[in-house]
């Protein structure tokens, strides 16, 4: 059995990702939710994921007594474990696409992400059209990933071809962040946000975010408790 260590699916964007891809694929796995908190060492989170990976981040998947640290590396290794599901596309080149876009996703647009930190349960449309007119990189980020998604195979399909795969698991959040923020979008790409949006997976993972109701501080760039 598969250990998907997580945290909370309001704020997690690198949880996010792996578990859609095992939800979405009905591939079988033991969920473990460690509550954010402060993150300083003594935590009760670091406490615990530290004794589970020894870089104290989440995502992390066991495997028996194999771990699995990072994000890209999880769906790469189920995308290995499970060839039958076609994690990836088929096509060599969209496969090669596809991987390209997740690489990108994982080490670029930090403007977006340093700016609209993900949260579902919050309206922060007033605070996204005023960071929109500040951040001059945020609309750069936007632009190109606007760019990636239009250049999809068919307007109705999904980022490298018919069939969901990993690539759109990794650019899910990005879809959980344009909404929250109000992020001005194209009516072609709004098309994939909303099939992005009807996956019976993000359903699942956007109501179970939005009934934790928990308030964690440092991951909430824009709002107080009160």
């Amino acid at each position: 059995m598969l250990d998907l260590f997580i945290g909370n699916k309001n704020y997690s964007t690198w949880s996010m990702r792996p578990w859609l891809v095992l939800r979405h694929f009905d591939i079988a796995f033991t969920e473990h939710l460690i509550p954010f908190d402060d993150f300083q060492l003594e935590s009760p989170f670091k406490k615990t994921i530290l004794a589970i990976n020894p870089t104290g981040k989440v995502p992390a998947l066991k495997d028996g007594d194999l771990l699995i640290w990072d994000s890209l590396a999880i769906c790469e290794y189920l995308a290995e474990k499970f060839p039958e599901k076609q994690l990836w596309p088929q096509d060599q080149k969209q496969r090669a696409r596809a991987r390209s876009m997740s690489a990108e996703m994982h080490s670029s647009f930090m403007a977006l992400r340093s700016t609209c930190g993900m949260n579902l349960d919050a309206d922060l449309s007033e605070v996204g059209a005023q960071l929109w007119l500040d951040h001059p990189q945020l609309q750069e980020d936007v632009k190109r990933i606007e760019a990636l998604w239009a250049e999809r195979p068919s307007q109705d399909g999904f980022l490298c071809g018919d069939a969901l795969s990993i690539v759109d698991a990794f650019y899910a959040p990005v879809v959980m962040r344009f909404i929250g923020y109000g992020i001005p979008i194209s009516d072609y790409n709004r098309i994939y946000m909303q099939k992005i949006l009807n996956l019976a997976a993000v359903q699942r993972w956007m109501t179970e975010a939005k009934a934790e109701h928990v308030f964690v501080a440092c991951e909430e760039q824009y709002r107080t408790r009160e």
